[in-house]
């Protein structure tokens, strides 16, 4: 399958399932306005109850000059920064929860598109796939992200490592130190890059497999990194999706960021661009997903009989399911019909 094909795919099912566009955005408001409930407002009363002078922020030489008395700080406002931590947390795990929970109702709605080219967009469905697939995508992001944290920590260890290599190098020759210090630094930066993208190609196509096939998390993995074995393309197909995506979030800043210097109304078009750009990036989000789960559908085997929703898998005999070998057969139109003798 040709990628520019997924691709269009992918574009095509987003604009039949466009309503998940405005769930994105919805989600992105609830928390928005969520953080000012669960952080903000408890911030302003725990300030209303600690007693603390807000007058005192606005002068900066004092406020900095409070931060070499920690200890202080600590005991004085012990209760405050416990308060705090806990809205915090409270608010992470929600919107952690959130997006996992619209994160599963969309790849369900996506999947359902594919099997059944007739499948149009509903709540009901929406929060059916989002309540099947949250715990299946809990445990398999815990996974994915513990992965994702030992790489880091990997290349924590090359980084020390090389930096102390080029501190060693610069004591004998500072021109070889220098050629030293860009030499490893290219060869970590481009590791860097292949592994995470290849740890975001995992991640990805394990959901496809979740969604499509109803793999655990752990099978899911599995099946994703032989998946990306057996195709090459497909992480090819990632790659691209993946560098238009940044490529065009960096362009909508790059036009909107002017905006802010219009004097007076410059601020109130910037947060309306600001806005715009979030409904943009939901979009081109929603059309990498459905784009990796096109073609994962597709390569994998589920694509041929998924895709129609009309087809069924033979046999093991090599039959079609509903055909019943064991008796006697009916002789055909053919076989019944008497041999003509020899004309003259």
């Amino acid at each position: 399958m040709r990628l520019t094909e997924s691709i269009t795919n992918g574009f095509s099912l987003v604009h039949r399932n466009w309503q998940l566009v405005l769930v994105q955005v919805g989600a992105m408001l609830i928390s928005f306005v969520g953080f000012f409930i669960v952080v903000g407002f408890p911030l302003a009363v725990a300030f209303i109850i600690f007693g603390l002078d807000l007058t005192e922020l606005s002068n900066i030489h004092n406020m900095l000059s409070t931060f070499h008395r920690p200890a202080e700080i600590v005991s004085r406002y012990f209760g405050l920064a416990v308060f705090v931590l806990a809205s915090m947390l409270l608010y992470l795990t929600a919107v952690l929860s959130l997006g996992i929970f619209i994160l599963g109702g969309s790849v369900g709605v996506i999947s359902r598109s594919i099997k059944d080219r007739a499948a149009t967009f509903s709540m009901g469905i929406f929060f059916s796939e989002g309540r099947r697939l949250f715990f299946p995508l809990v445990g398999f992001t815990t996974v994915v992200g513990l992965i994702f944290l030992g790489l880091a920590f990997v290349l924590g260890l090359f980084g020390g490592a090389i930096a102390a290599i080029v501190s060693l190098a610069r004591e004998h020759e500072a021109t070889l130190a220098l050629f030293l210090g860009i030499f490893f630094s290219s060869i970590l930066f481009v590791a860097g890059l292949f592994l995470i993208l290849a740890t975001l190609a995992v991640t990805l196509y394990g959901t496809a497999a979740m969604t499509v096939n109803g793999l655990g998390p752990v099978a899911s993995l599995k099946e994703s990194c032989r998946y990306l074995h057996r195709h090459a393309a497909a992480f090819y197909l990632y790659s691209l999706v993946f560098g238009g995506y940044i490529v065009t979030s960096f362009f909508l800043l790059f036009v909107g960021y002017p905006l802010r210097f219009i004097p007076i109304l410059g601020p109130v078009f910037a947060v309306f661009f600001q806005f715009s750009v979030h409904i943009a990036q939901s979009y081109l989000g929603l059309v990498m997903l459905a784009t990796i789960f096109w073609y994962y559908s597709a390569t994998s085997g589920f694509g041929e009989s998924g895709a129609s929703g009309t087809s069924a898998p033979p046999t093991s005999e090599g039959s079609m399911p509903g055909t019943d070998t064991s008796g006697p057969q009916v002789p055909t139109h053919e076989e019944t019909l008497p041999a003509k003798e020899p004309t003259e």
